[in-house]
């Protein structure tokens, strides 16, 4: 959730939705990212026992951690896991680094059925440029281990789409475009995802007066936007068109896109409640499925976030839980 709000103003007028369908998704493409951004959190394997319970399949973790790890070994729960920012220099920089960070984080431990590996999350600036060496050096690494089944990605922010557009005229701003041709090269050579953060919570609260929330959260009744051949009713279609828009103008046009993040506050700003929250999040994972007007098939969508998260910022970065930290749900919610 680093440039999160960067994609608000990026987005500000709104990329105008699609086609909305109560059909279920295949139970394999939904997930829960599991933050850890709290002093009051259960012990890992309690959450990993909520996952078991609650027909979750798949969660990202945004960086090693022992305690997830050995819980959740064994599981089948499958696992994103990440090499977080601040040790993409080191990575990029050392295949020895490279090896070892391997060798600690997925070797040791062989009972996890990992999904992937997501090298940083929403890195921009200058950072950027470490990103396709470090993404080499793991991909090395992983193969001289004999675990090159794993595949190697990155997260990226939807603050790299540039503003207002429909779907058919979507781009990278020039920016995203200096290090996003290089990372398209990579996936599409290795066969790899792109990880991208979706939310249209943000573009909403960015400018509310400028649609109407029903777009947002999947509950317009018709198509509001038609580009081309292709008519949109939900943002969230919109936004994931144009990802792979973008995608296929800067060299990455058999790539994949997996949303990595996805979600609704229940606390802390505009729109945000309990209400619209369980709207937002059931609503996406009846709908994920389907696929998109330009994508049909299931959309591999992970929801942010498994808890509240008391040590962010105030607002409503500690409101984006389907569970309070005691355990609770913070609303009614179903992924079966």
């Amino acid at each position: 959730m680093m440039a999160r709000q960067g994609a608000a103003s990026m987005f500000a007028t709104a990329l105008l939705l699609g086609v909305f369908a109560n059909i279920a998704p295949s139970v394999e493409s939904v997930g829960v990212s599991y933050g850890m951004s709290g002093d009051n959190l259960p012990p890992a394997s309690t959450v990993v026992g909520m996952y078991k319970a609650n027909g979750i399949p798949l969660m990202r973790i945004y960086a090693p951690d022992q305690a997830a790890l050995q819980a959740v070994g064994g599981t089948g729960i499958r696992v994103v896991v990440g090499a977080p920012n601040d040790v993409l220099s080191s990575l990029a920089a050392s295949p020895a680094a490279a090896a070892s960070w391997v060798r600690n984080n997925i070797q040791a431990y062989p009972d996890v059925t990992f999904r992937c590996v997501c090298v940083g999350n929403e890195v921009e600036g200058a950072a950027a440029r470490d990103l396709v060496p470090a993404m080499e050096n793991v991909r090395a690494a992983l193969a001289a281990a004999g675990l090159d089944g794993i595949k190697v990605t990155t997260s990226v922010s939807q603050a790299i789409l540039g503003g207002y557009k429909p779907p058919s005229a979507a781009d990278f701003t020039a920016e995203a475009q200096g290090f996003m041709g290089p990372v398209l090269g990579f996936l599409a050579r290795t066969g790899a995802p792109l990880m991208a953060s979706v939310y249209p919570y943000f573009t909403y609260a960015a400018n509310p007066s400028a649609m109407d929330l029903s777009y947002a959260l999947f509950t317009a009744p018709g198509a509001v936007l038609q580009d081309g051949d292709y008519g949109y009713q939900n943002l969230f279609d919109a936004t994931v068109d144009s990802f792979y828009v973008a995608m296929g103008k800067n060299g990455g046009a058999g790539v994949t896109l997996v949303v990595s993040e996805s979600g609704w506050p229940s606390a802390g700003g505009v729109a945000a409640s309990p209400e619209n929250a369980a709207l937002y999040n059931q609503n996406l994972i009846n709908h994920v499925g389907r696929g998109t007007p330009r994508h049909p098939g299931a959309i591999e969508t992970i929801l942010f976030s498994m808890f509240n998260e008391n040590l962010k910022e105030s607002g409503v970065e500690q409101n984006w839980g389907l569970f309070y930290p005691n355990t609770q749900r913070v609303y009614p919610i179903s992924f079966n």
